[in-house]
């Protein structure tokens, strides 16, 4: 697969979005409710890692369980599509 001179300027460009958006999300006025973080957090998961990893956790660990079924849902999106759609939330977010 060739990647052309175009391609490296999008993937550039989201990089430099998905990182201002996590400088961005800290600094939001409010704290999103409960599903808005879950989804942060499995966007950014997603992102960064790729598809759910790891065993999950047990059923008394509600957070960590949370976390990975909400990591979970998002297997199979590419990386820069979770990078856009983190992108965009924290937007959505801070306006």
């Amino acid at each position: 697969m060739d990647i052309q001179f175009s391609d490296y300027l999008n993937m550039t460009e989201i990089n430099d979005a998905f990182e201002n958006a996590q400088i961005d999300v800290k600094k939001l006025s409010q704290r999103p409710d409960d599903a808005t973080m879950l989804k942060l957090y499995a966007l950014y998961k997603q992102a960064s890692v790729g598809d759910v990893q790891g065993d999950k956790p047990g059923f008394f660990d509600f957070v960590g369980a949370a976390k990975y079924e909400a990591w979970e849902k998002l297997q199979g999106l590419g990386s820069n599509e979770a990078k856009q759609q983190y992108v965009d939330l924290v937007a959505k977010l801070s306006s």
